[in-house]
């Protein structure tokens, strides 16, 4: 898209040149690096590159916005400034007010990841906590600005945000030149409504590839629909990409510049989180890895193509890690739960705890169910939480105990 081929679209390339500018400061937003990852390529048949927004300043790029657009509003006198947001914008806003000089007060939903409320409050913003969901959290962010000397600052119903993160599709273009994918996180719609403009000025022949968290899918029924559908409910990991609904604006930069959109579910996000923990040596947050998601999906298809999938958040809570991962362990069947019926008497336990451990897999931990209903006078169930190797050892554990006569339930998928 040139900048005389607008049709009325109200972001342009000079928009995002402009912004790139301003944040020509190393200490409010610095450029960060891109590694190729052999190990996706292989997976996928392409040369993966990943753009590592992760590493930046607050863990994502929402600084790039929100600095954008404060540092113009406080040049026009404005010095107190409101925001709502899951924990990126949060962090993105607080830093950027705190470099300008100005104040500000975040609110954030209730369950928001304790790591991203400290952060936020450590950039010195005031942290309100309200609502259990983003727009319940908006609503009352909304408010507060009603009669306030103050400017709200949207996560991405606003052009400055999306000329803000725009600056991030010219450094992927510089990254790699011959790119023929890159792969976008999408909630609400701004990084990749400011991605894509860039993307598509700069490489018009570069295919551009947005990816929602089913529980938080809208964009494709707002394509259907002609206009921004809203959820009132979201449900998943990715709590970056949780919004549940776009904007007008948004909606129509994706209609124009974005060539594709693909829905990952949790299970794959988790998967994606861990892959990045074991390949790429990466701590990236659920919203930072659904593009990853989707490169691993079979909804997406790269095989030879240089393709570069954005990591754009790393602000996972330590609690939320733990269940990202048991999520994605057990799906890999390396956590495995067994419920084993017993005649309720001494030995049973060790003789089965033997035959566990000759299969060399380590019991996490065991427990007697003896109050259940189609259970015999004198019987027991043993519930065992047992690490394996993977599918095939878990198979030959489930095979060792109903060898030597047990009754054996893999009840894995049910926890």
């Amino acid at each position: 898209m040139t900048d005389d081929d607008s049709d009325g679209i109200p972001v342009q390339y000079a928009d995002i040149e402009r912004a790139r500018e301003r944040l020509d400061d190393d200490s409010v937003v610095k450029e960060t690096p891109v590694e190729r990852s052999t190990s996706l390529g292989e997976f996928v048949d392409a040369e993966v590159y990943l753009k590592m927004e992760h590493l930046q300043w607050t863990g994502s790029f929402k600084t790039r916005g929100a600095y954008n657009k404060i540092s113009q509003d406080v040049e026009r006198g404005v010095d107190s400034f409101v925001a709502a947001s899951a924990g990126n914008h949060a962090q993105g806003v607080a830093l950027a007010a705190a470099k300008c000089g100005a104040d500000s007060t975040i609110y954030m939903p209730k369950n928001a990841p304790q790591a991203k409320v400290d952060a936020t409050r450590s950039y010195g913003a005031t942290v309100e906590l309200v609502g259990k969901d983003f727009q319940t959290t908006m609503s009352e962010a909304q408010s507060a600005v009603e009669g306030r000397d103050a400017e709200f600052v949207h996560a991405y119903d606003d052009t400055d945000i999306i000329a803000g993160q725009g600056t991030l599709g010219i450094e992927m273009y510089h990254d790699c030149r011959d790119l023929d994918t890159v792969v976008v996180p999408i909630g609400g719609g701004g990084l990749i409504s400011g991605i894509s403009t860039a993307i598509k000025h700069l490489s018009p022949e570069t295919r551009v590839v947005g990816v929602q968290a089913t529980g938080a899918e809208t964009v494709h029924e707002s394509l259907d629909k002609g206009m921004p559908v809203t959820l009132e409910e979201v449900n998943t990991i990715a709590d970056g990409i949780a919004t549940g609904g776009i904007s007008e604006t948004t909606l129509r930069i994706i209609e124009r510049n974005v060539d594709e959109v693909v829905t990952v579910s949790d299970t794959e996000i988790a998967r994606a989180v861990l892959v990045l923990l074991e390949r790429a040596k990466q701590v990236v947050e659920g919203a930072g890895a659904a593009s990853v998601a989707a490169l691993l999906s079979d909804d997406l298809d790269v095989a030879g193509e240089t393709v570069m999938p954005l990591l754009c958040g790393g602000n996972l809570d330590m609690t939320q890690l733990q269940t990202v991962l048991v999520h994605a362990l057990t799906e890999r069947r390396q956590l495995l739960q067994l419920r084993v019926r017993i005649d309720d008497q001494p030995g049973e336990l060790q003789e089965i705890s033997g035959l566990i451990a000759e299969e060399d897999a380590n019991i996490r931990g065991v427990r007697h169910d003896r109050s259940i209903a189609d259970l015999e006078v004198g019987e027991a169930y043993l519930v065992f939480d047992v690490e394996t190797s993977g599918v095939e050892h878990a198979a030959s554990i489930i095979d060792s105990l109903e060898g030597a006569d047990y009754l054996v339930e893999d009840i894995t998928k049910a926890t």
